[in-house]
């Protein structure tokens, strides 16, 4: 269950590479209902000026309460005890995802991003530049269809592709199970691409060390704002699309304002893979966090070599 929306009620497959169909194992709490529907009209926020009367100001903020969010028949407080279980027994496992990619020495980034972002579209074309300089491997969340995957096979690089169904986000879960699928190679780069949707992936750690979230200057300068939890946990922005800004209404500056005013920490990039903008730029920053990992592993294998040197 997603506590946002409800959604899971559908089964997860898992597609491998070489097109055979796996069934993901039971997950339990994770897509579990929540909803009371028979107490649609429980709900628990104020209403300024009541439902109807359609004043300037009138906000229905059903985000306002402590569980940031609303489900007919539930309160406050049952919303965020479900939310604590699902997203405790998710982080588990993202924390174990985790411990394996880094032990394989892989650099797993989350793309996440709204529909028509561009997201499938950025990893052929970065594969395609690697031209198999760097071993890769990618996981593809969809709700149905293999379409995307098969983009990313024609590559040459290997895919699971993982359809939710009625879910509207991966979890570790799912992750886990795909990764039981693909032969990762040390050093190498896992792109998860995630369902696109700019909510609900938000508040799942899949166990990737990075994240990346997707935005196309098409869609407006406020949408950081309207949809800070996908962008507020950003390792890196990109900015796609951008050789359509000459024909957009869009304010590049205030765009870029907001992505920074919510995610301070996040690096921006604005590039286009029809033109080719940006794209050395974003392969620089993956060619230097996977270094940054290489690094890392190095400097704790020495250091345990060096613990073990002076046991003897």
């Amino acid at each position: 269950m997603c506590t946002t929306c409800g959604c899971g009620a559908g089964e997860t497959r898992i597609n491998g590479s070489a097109g055979h169909d796996h069934h993901a194992h039971d997950h339990g709490e994770s897509h579990a209902h929540g909803h009371d529907h028979a107490n649609d009209h429980a709900h628990t926020h104020d209403h300024t000026h009541g439902p109807s009367s359609g004043q300037v100001g009138d906000v229905l903020d059903y985000g306002a309460g402590p569980a940031r969010a609303h489900a007919p028949g539930l309160s406050q407080a049952r919303m965020i005890e479900i939310e604590q279980n699902i997203l405790s027994k998710n982080n588990g496992l993202a924390s174990t995802n985790r411990t394996r990619l880094r032990r394989e020495g892989v650099l797993a980034l989350n793309l996440l991003a709204g529909p028509g972002a561009g997201k499938t579209t950025l990893l052929v074309e970065t594969l395609r530049r690697l031209g198999g300089a760097l071993p890769a491997a990618v996981i593809e969340g969809d709700q149905e269809t293999s379409n995307d995957a098969e983009r990313i096979r024609a590559t040459g690089v290997p895919a699971i592709q993982i359809n939710t169904g009625k879910g509207c986000h991966l979890d570790a879960h799912m992750v886990g199970h795909a990764l039981d699928h693909l032969s990762l190679t040390m050093g190498g780069l896992l792109f998860i691409e995630n369902v696109g949707n700019l909510v609900c992936p938000a508040a799942f750690d899949l166990g990737e060390r990075r994240r990346v979230t997707l935005l196309s200057v098409t869609e407006g300068e406020d949408k950081p704002l309207k949809y800070p939890d996908i962008f507020q946990d950003a390792d890196l922005v990109l900015l796609t699309k951008a050789d359509l800004l000459p024909h957009l209404d869009v304010d590049l500056a205030l765009l870029r304002a907001n992505v920074e005013r919510i995610a301070p920490k996040a690096a921006v990039i604005e590039l286009s893979t029809r033109s080719g903008g940006g794209m050395e730029q974003w392969l620089d920053w993956l060619r230097a966090e996977r270094r940054s990992l290489l690094q890392e592993l190095a400097g704790e294998a020495e250091s345990r070599a060096a613990s073990l040197r002076a046991a003897e």
